[in-house]
């Protein structure tokens, strides 16, 4: 049975449609919640490809959250394997931090919905061209990472030049949260320390407002979210057992 490993920092940033996408294909889904696991030492060995989510903690907060560092070791460790590995907002500082990079405050917080350009790299990316030109995305985040040596920018916003990048063949950092949903939007919304976030970011937005954006841009996204991450999943592969039953083996 195909495994994949996943990082979770907190209970309101899940998978989201990653999770039937990931299901659908057949894989098993270990979570580890560093919530609930803060002293976890998770072993890369017997999985397939890492997925590591976002949260409300920072790179920085190594000393206070020493799961942070750990998270590091085992990216590095999936990156020496050659494995797939697929950062998402904090997750993929972590993945530029673990390459090199750093890790900084952004000039503006991007809270809410952001039309992404696509780099030229980006469009003709394996796994992230399906996104087109530009495109629609909903973001979350106050921190901002510098692109690591050796890896591809694949994509920009007005206010945040380093929104996703590869590195090799199979590591993806993507600084905005394309596994949303109505429900998930809503639920931080209504969480009073997101909802504090977005007042002390003073971007001129309310949640109402991110709600009326969210029924106009949220299908758009969740297409090409679909298509992303299935070319992501395409480098993990389908389990033995699929692929035979597929064959009708």
């Amino acid at each position: 049975m195909s495994r994949i490993l996943v990082f979770q920092h907190v209970a309101a940033e899940p998978l989201g449609t990653l999770d039937p996408l990931i299901r659908r294909r057949g894989h098993r889904v270990k979570f580890v919640n560093f919530e609930r696991q803060p002293d976890a030492r998770p072993r890369l060995d017997r999985y397939k490809g890492l997925i590591v989510l976002g949260g409300p903690m920072n790179v920085e907060d190594r000393e206070a959250r020493p799961h942070l560092q750990t998270e590091l070791e085992v990216i590095r460790e999936a990156l020496a394997q050659g494995k797939p590995v697929l950062g998402i907002c904090l997750g993929a500082q972590l993945l530029a931090h673990a390459l090199g990079g750093e890790v900084r405050r952004n000039s503006t917080s991007e809270i809410g919905w952001y039309d992404l350009a696509t780099t030229a790299e980006g469009r003709s990316d394996p796994v992230f061209g399906s996104l087109g030109d530009i495109a629609p995305i909903f973001q979350w985040h106050g921190y901002t990472f510098s692109l690591p040596a050796g890896a591809t920018h694949l994509a920009r916003t007005g206010t945040c030049e380093n929104q996703a990048f590869r590195h090799g063949d199979n590591a993806y950092g993507f600084q905005f949260h394309l596994e949303m949903d109505k429900p998930l939007i809503e639920r931080w919304l209504n969480l009073p320390s997101y909802r504090d976030e977005l007042i002390a970011a003073g971007l001129g937005r309310d949640a109402d407002s991110i709600r009326a954006d969210t029924f106009a841009r949220i299908e758009a996204m969740q297409e090409r979210a679909y298509a992303v991450f299935n070319n992501f999943l395409d480098l993990i592969g389908t389990p033995a057992r699929r692929r035979s039953l597929a064959s009708g083996a």
